[in-house]
């Protein structure tokens, strides 16, 4: 990203389109992953010589199981530490805009309404962030149980089978390559 020295006076403006925004503010995904269940290590590593073969370079492919990388060192996690992790992201968000939401409801309280400011109603910002908190933590713990979590859980299944995994990462180009070139070569074909 080139840095832009100038100084711009005060009076000029800077016109930025919504979508020119946007795509700044959530840049677009630069690496992609593909993953391949393979039952024994020599089809395994028949596939990873085969990418290579064709021009992909070891730095963007693994494999996974034994006597090669760990799920951990690869970032494959158990589904429950997935969803512990996205509880506690959730949680916090939630449990500060509880807390935000619960301020504004006494200062309107207080203000608009009329009610005198006392203990009991300042109470009701720090009861405010555990509720939302605690539903932030369910709501985050499900869906990473169920996201992210069920995937990770479905390729740990395979690795205690005994199977082993084939991990391309890289540019969407790349990727779409490697599992073009598996398909050709690992789909039974029609006779």
């Amino acid at each position: 990203m080139r840095k832009d020295k100038r100084i711009f006076p005060t009076t000029q403006r800077i016109h930025v389109s919504a979508t020119r925004f946007f795509h700044k503010a959530s840049p677009k995904r630069h690496t992609y992953l593909a993953i391949v269940a393979l039952p024994d290590e020599a089809s395994a590593f028949s596939a990873y010589r085969l990418l290579q073969y064709h021009g992909i370079s070891p730095e963007h492919l693994a494999i996974v199981g034994e006597g090669y990388s760990s799920p951990e060192r690869v970032g494959l996690f158990e589904p429950m530490q997935i969803a512990f992790a996205n509880a506690g992201r959730l949680a916090f968000l939630t449990g500060t805009v509880g807390a935000a939401v619960a301020f504004v409801g006494v200062l309107i309280s207080t203000l608009a309404f009329k009610i005198p400011f006392n203990l009991s109603l300042l109470l009701l910002i720090p009861v405010g962030a555990l509720v939302a908190g605690f539903l932030g933590a369910v709501i985050g713990g499900i869906l990473g149980l169920l996201g992210e979590g069920s995937t990770a859980g479905i390729y740990l299944h395979h690795l205690r089978q005994g199977h082993y995994l084939l991990m391309l990462e890289g540019p969407e180009k790349l990727v779409r390559q490697g599992q073009d070139i598996l398909k050709q070569y690992c789909l039974p074909k029609a006779r």
